[in-house]
């Protein structure tokens, strides 16, 4: 195992020097099992942990290749813009899909976020985000009714909770702090978001107030696949 590890780690270290290009095609596994003095068997496993991790593709009777992971959405993290008008403005073919709208328990540090008392009831709306035919966000917005009496009646049929405070008299968003951490995905988020278990998640949670009336009106969190965007600060974006 700390052989296949080694080799792993070259290849990837080879990719990232610039050996190995975007859309390059690996050596063989026959070729690289005589480079370095192992079973063919054990090249084949790690072409395919390569795969899974996000590194390279295969094309069938044709060999691996080096996956473009250049080829990544750059995304400005601030909530003064909602997701889809980002996907939108720069270019990418968009859409949300509403995936569950429930009650959840009480939970210390969410009703906290967002400024409720332990009676209060509280729902989770998600959004699936697809761009360009791909799964590559889950969006969980956590709302209270006091502030939004006909979530439970609405939730559903949100795919934009923007457009959904906009339709309520909330117009100017900023954000609040913001913490961002990866993981590994849980079964249920790599199956939704069609990833590997081994294509780690940045997940970001944070929360959205209102400018005008100080009201928290979310709190947020959003599991992005790291395959799949590019994070730039402000700065970056505007130049």
């Amino acid at each position: 195992m700390a052989e296949e590890m080694e080799i792993i780690d070259k290849i990837i270290s080879d990719i990232h020097s610039g050996r190995y290009e975007a859309n390059d095609k690996l050596p063989s596994e026959n070729e690289l099992a005589d480079y370095f003095n192992v079973p063919r068997m054990t090249i084949r496993k790690i072409y395919e942990r390569l795969q899974e991790m996000g590194y390279i593709y295969s094309r069938q009777g044709k060999g691996s290749y080096v996956k473009d992971r250049q080829m990544q959405i750059p995304l400005v993290l601030s909530g003064d813009e909602s997701f889809s008008r980002k996907m939108i403005r720069l270019g990418h073919h968009f859409r949300s899909k509403n995936i569950f709208c429930e009650e959840i328990g009480y939970n210390k540090a969410i009703f906290h976020s967002l400024g409720v008392e332990e009676t209060d009831r509280v729902f989770k709306i998600g959004r699936l985000r697809i761009v360009n035919n791909r799964p590559i966000a889950l969006h969980i917005s956590y709302v209270a009714k006091s502030v939004f009496d006909d979530i439970d009646l609405y939730g559903k049929e949100i795919t934009s909770m923007f457009d959904y405070y906009q339709k309520k008299g909330f117009t100017e968003f900023e954000s609040k702090s913001s913490v961002l951490k990866v993981l590994f995905p849980t079964k249920f988020l790599w199956e939704i978001l069609e990833c590997t278990s081994l294509i780690p998640l940045l997940v970001l949670e944070t929360g959205c107030i209102d400018k005008k009336t100080g009201t928290v009106l979310e709190h947020t969190e959003i599991f992005y696949r790291s395959d799949c965007f590019n994070f730039v600060t402000v700065d970056e974006q505007n130049h």
